[in-house]
């Protein structure tokens, strides 16, 4: 496992009973966490001086709780990022710090590859991996089915001071962007795909990750340039092993690559010394 270690601003300090105790700069929160099984004691004092949880609800979805005032919206910062973070409306807080692992081998690889690169970041969220890649140099094309999403992502590089660096912010589907592109013959050097488990375009076209991923590895290896860098693909559904998406990849877009590594990534948690795991990711890569 991967695991991303290196923060300052975000903390997971305790896990228990389906629940993650974190702190987001200096402020505590509960929120749900399907991997957290265990029934381990609520020993750390902070399980008791929270500002918000986040309780499920048996009809789906859930809610906010909120016991302190909070600061909304704060920054964090990672390594020179910064991005601005306040809780939404199903338990997420603008950001998977998990994927820092990734921004940080994203860096080590485009500043390695001592040229040009042109990334295209698919289902780009608010911008981590984007703001990662374009403060290494690249040039980054972030694509993001969410209005509300993109101006969140922009208003993130704005923080890291990025704003100016060759950044193309496109809403749109995702496969239909890749669709076009396509037509238009324009090819990318490395491609980031962290898809969800399920969503709706702009349009509300439904995806679903294992009915549409295979097809979608598929038409993005039309856009690979003829010197490509890595290929990424994250996923977060429990039933989508590393060794699945290893595959897929190779399948799909292997012959391109010399290796394909697969890993789970996580957090360490303070409190036990152990590591959540978060999720999955896959990369092809050329140069190391």
């Amino acid at each position: 496992m991967r695991v991303a270690a290196d923060w300052k601003d975000y903390e997971i300090i305790d896990t228990s009973n389906g629940e993650k105790l974190e702190r987001w700069g200096k402020e505590f929160f509960i929120r749900p966490d399907p991997q957290v099984i265990w029934h381990t004691p609520h020993q750390h004092p902070s399980w008791n001086q929270i500002h918000a949880h986040y309780h499920r609800s048996n009809s789906g979805g859930g809610s906010w709780e909120f016991l302190k005032p909070i600061q909304s919206p704060k920054t964090i910062s990672y390594k020179g990022l910064r991005f601005k973070i306040e809780p939404t409306g199903f338990k997420h807080m603008g950001l998977f710090p998990e994927q820092a692992v990734n921004w940080d081998y994203f860096r080590e690889l485009i500043q390695s590859s001592e040229r040009p690169i042109q990334v295209l970041n698919l289902f780009s969220y608010t911008g981590g991996a984007t703001l990662a890649c374009a403060a290494a140099g690249a040039s980054v094309c972030h694509v993001d089915a969410s209005k509300g999403i993109v101006s969140w992502a922009r208003e993130n590089a704005v923080l890291s001071k990025l704003s100016d660096r060759p950044i193309r912010w496109i809403i749109d589907d995702c496969e239909k962007f890749v669709m076009r592109e396509i037509r238009r013959g324009r090819k990318y050097d490395a491609i980031i795909m962290d898809p969800p488990s399920y969503g709706r375009g702009p349009g509300g076209e439904v995806w679903k990750l294992e009915d549409k991923i295979y097809d979608l590895l598929n038409l993005c290896s039309q856009v690979l340039s003829d010197q490509p860098l890595f290929f990424a693909l994250n996923s977060y559904t429990t039933g989508l092993s590393p060794s699945v998406m290893s595959y897929l990849l190779g399948t799909t877009v292997g012959t391109r690559f010399r290796s394909i590594t697969a890993d789970e990534i996580g957090l360490p948690v303070s409190n036990s010394g152990f590591v959540l795991p978060c999720g999955s990711t896959a990369i092809a890569v050329n140069e190391i």
